[in-house]
Protein backbone atom coordinates (compact mmCIF):
# COMPACT_ATOMS: atom_id res chain seq x y z
CA UNK A 1 0.00 0.00 0.00
CA UNK A 2 1.34 3.43 -0.92
CA UNK A 3 0.02 6.52 0.82
CA UNK A 4 0.64 9.93 -0.67
CA UNK A 5 -1.29 12.18 1.72
CA UNK A 6 1.25 11.79 4.54
CA UNK A 7 4.19 14.19 4.87
CA UNK A 8 7.22 11.93 4.55
CA UNK A 9 9.87 14.64 4.53
CA UNK A 10 13.07 13.82 6.33
CA UNK A 11 13.88 16.65 8.70
CA UNK A 12 16.75 17.44 11.01
CA UNK A 13 16.24 18.66 14.55
CA UNK A 14 19.19 20.65 15.89
CA UNK A 15 18.72 22.24 19.31
CA UNK A 16 21.45 23.54 21.58
CA UNK A 17 21.34 25.84 24.58
CA UNK A 18 23.67 26.87 27.40
CA UNK A 19 22.32 27.79 30.82
CA UNK A 20 24.31 29.07 33.78
CA UNK A 21 23.20 27.37 37.00
CA UNK A 22 24.20 28.83 40.35
CA UNK A 23 25.04 25.47 41.91
CA UNK A 24 28.04 23.10 42.07
CA UNK A 25 28.56 20.74 39.13
CA UNK A 26 27.84 17.62 41.26
CA UNK A 27 24.48 19.03 42.35
CA UNK A 28 23.53 19.96 38.78
CA UNK A 29 24.42 16.48 37.47
CA UNK A 30 22.44 14.78 40.26
CA UNK A 31 19.50 17.08 39.54
CA UNK A 32 19.55 16.27 35.81
CA UNK A 33 19.24 12.57 36.63
CA UNK A 34 16.29 13.28 38.96
CA UNK A 35 14.50 15.73 36.69
CA UNK A 36 14.58 13.51 33.60
CA UNK A 37 13.48 10.46 35.56
CA UNK A 38 11.41 10.45 38.75
CA UNK A 39 10.61 14.20 38.62
CA UNK A 40 9.97 14.34 34.87
CA UNK A 41 6.92 16.25 33.62
CA UNK A 42 4.99 16.28 30.37
CA UNK A 43 3.16 19.55 29.76
CA UNK A 44 4.19 21.85 32.64
CA UNK A 45 2.66 20.62 35.87
CA UNK A 46 1.72 17.19 34.47
CA UNK A 47 3.74 14.40 36.13
CA UNK A 48 5.28 11.95 33.66
CA UNK A 49 7.80 9.97 35.70
CA UNK A 50 10.43 8.10 33.76
CA UNK A 51 13.02 5.51 34.71
CA UNK A 52 16.70 6.02 34.01
CA UNK A 53 19.28 3.30 34.48
CA UNK A 54 22.41 5.46 34.99
CA UNK A 55 25.07 3.24 33.39
CA UNK A 56 26.30 2.65 29.81
CA UNK A 57 23.57 0.82 27.91
CA UNK A 58 20.99 1.64 30.59
CA UNK A 59 17.47 2.41 29.47
CA UNK A 60 15.61 5.69 29.75
CA UNK A 61 11.94 4.81 29.50
CA UNK A 62 8.41 5.51 30.59
CA UNK A 63 6.89 2.60 32.50
CA UNK A 64 3.11 2.75 32.26
CA UNK A 65 2.56 -0.53 34.14
CA UNK A 66 1.56 -4.04 33.14
CA UNK A 67 4.66 -4.42 30.93
CA UNK A 68 3.69 -1.42 28.81
CA UNK A 69 5.54 1.79 28.18
CA UNK A 70 7.79 3.67 25.80
CA UNK A 71 11.57 3.34 25.37
CA UNK A 72 12.99 6.83 24.90
CA UNK A 73 16.71 6.10 24.72
CA UNK A 74 19.74 4.22 25.97
CA UNK A 75 22.59 5.74 27.93
CA UNK A 76 25.43 6.07 25.45
CA UNK A 77 27.92 7.83 27.75
CA UNK A 78 27.80 8.69 31.43
CA UNK A 79 30.74 10.44 33.09
CA UNK A 80 29.55 12.03 36.34
CA UNK A 81 29.51 14.92 36.94
CA UNK A 82 30.39 16.23 33.48
CA UNK A 83 28.57 14.30 30.75
CA UNK A 84 25.40 12.36 30.03
CA UNK A 85 24.60 11.22 26.47
CA UNK A 86 21.41 9.44 25.48
CA UNK A 87 20.59 7.97 22.07
CA UNK A 88 17.24 6.74 20.82
CA UNK A 89 13.91 7.93 19.47
CA UNK A 90 13.04 9.91 22.65
CA UNK A 91 9.37 10.97 22.47
CA UNK A 92 9.19 10.36 18.71
CA UNK A 93 6.83 7.53 17.75
CA UNK A 94 7.78 7.62 14.10
CA UNK A 95 10.93 6.72 12.14
CA UNK A 96 13.63 8.86 13.76
CA UNK A 97 16.98 8.59 15.48
CA UNK A 98 18.09 11.04 18.13
CA UNK A 99 20.94 12.00 20.41
CA UNK A 100 20.85 14.16 23.55
CA UNK A 101 23.84 15.35 25.50
CA UNK A 102 24.07 17.22 28.78
CA UNK A 103 27.57 18.68 29.16
CA UNK A 104 28.52 20.43 32.37
CA UNK A 105 31.49 22.63 33.18
CA UNK A 106 32.40 24.60 36.25
CA UNK A 107 32.57 28.35 35.89
CA UNK A 108 33.52 29.99 39.19
CA UNK A 109 30.95 28.88 41.78
CA UNK A 110 28.42 28.04 39.08
CA UNK A 111 27.93 25.37 36.43
CA UNK A 112 27.29 25.90 32.74
CA UNK A 113 24.86 23.27 31.51
CA UNK A 114 24.81 22.71 27.75
CA UNK A 115 21.97 20.66 26.32
CA UNK A 116 22.16 19.48 22.74
CA UNK A 117 19.40 17.48 21.03
CA UNK A 118 19.94 16.33 17.46
CA UNK A 119 17.63 14.03 15.55
CA UNK A 120 16.88 12.99 12.00
CA UNK A 121 13.79 11.34 10.60
CA UNK A 122 10.18 11.84 9.61
CA UNK A 123 9.82 14.59 12.20
CA UNK A 124 6.62 16.63 11.90
CA UNK A 125 7.16 20.36 11.54
CA UNK A 126 5.30 21.12 14.79
CA UNK A 127 7.67 18.87 16.74
CA UNK A 128 10.63 20.91 15.51
CA UNK A 129 9.20 24.04 17.15
CA UNK A 130 7.61 22.29 20.14
CA UNK A 131 10.85 20.62 21.21
CA UNK A 132 12.45 24.04 21.78
CA UNK A 133 9.72 24.98 24.25
CA UNK A 134 9.94 21.61 25.96
CA UNK A 135 13.71 21.70 26.42
CA UNK A 136 13.61 25.30 27.63
CA UNK A 137 11.09 24.27 30.30
CA UNK A 138 13.16 21.23 31.34
CA UNK A 139 16.45 23.15 31.52
CA UNK A 140 14.91 25.92 33.61
CA UNK A 141 13.31 23.33 35.90
CA UNK A 142 16.70 21.61 36.37
CA UNK A 143 18.37 24.96 37.15
CA UNK A 144 15.70 25.97 39.65
CA UNK A 145 15.82 22.60 41.45
CA UNK A 146 19.64 22.53 41.56
CA UNK A 147 19.86 26.09 42.86
CA UNK A 148 17.29 25.28 45.56
CA UNK A 149 19.37 22.42 46.93
CA UNK A 150 22.93 23.68 46.32
CA UNK A 151 25.26 22.62 49.07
Amino acid sequence: MITTDVDSSIRVLDYSRDLRVEAPIEVVFETILEEISTHNEGPPGTPMPMKLEPWPGGRWYRDTGNNTGHLWAHVQVIKPPKLLELCGPMFMSYPAAGHISYRLKTEGNATVMTLTHKAIGLIPEDHLTGVRQGWTFIMEKIAKAAEAKKR
